[in-house]
């Protein structure tokens, strides 16, 4: 979801920091609470989820703020090996098929990166 908001944000990267095939975590104050969420430079674009596995409600990365298979084709948790589709967040495989990761609305001006609080349930 990138679309003009009211609300600032926060600044979680440089859009020039996250080479292809790389992510980076962060963390946001969403409704009195900290999320933690990862940003995803997939091809070129930027995504962003909660870092939480729709399995169970773990973390995903498998070494500190790696999320990626070893191809760099998909998103993988390492508890679980469930596989997701990195533009869609998308379970394509493993015990959570189907359902999704929860997606981090973002906002880039001037190749600064802003995320904002998900506006659906947490």
């Amino acid at each position: 979801m990138r679309r003009e908001r009211s609300q600032k944000g926060k600044v979680v990267a440089q859009s020039d920091e996250l080479l292809r095939g790389t992510t980076k975590k962060f963390r946001i104050r969403c409704r009195g609470f900290t999320l933690e969420g990862f940003l995803v430079n997939y091809e070129g674009k930027l995504f962003a989820y909660v870092n939480r596995c729709c399995h169970m409600p773990i973390s995903m990365d498998w070494v500190e703020n790696r999320f990626f298979t070893e191809d760099k084709r998909y998103l993988i948790c390492a508890n679980h090996g469930a596989v997701y589709e990195p533009t869609t967040g998308e379970c394509i495989g493993g015990p959570c098929y189907g359902a999704s990761l929860q997606e981090i609305p973002l906002e880039i001006q001037e190749g600064t990166v802003r995320a904002f609080c998900p506006e659906d349930g947490l």
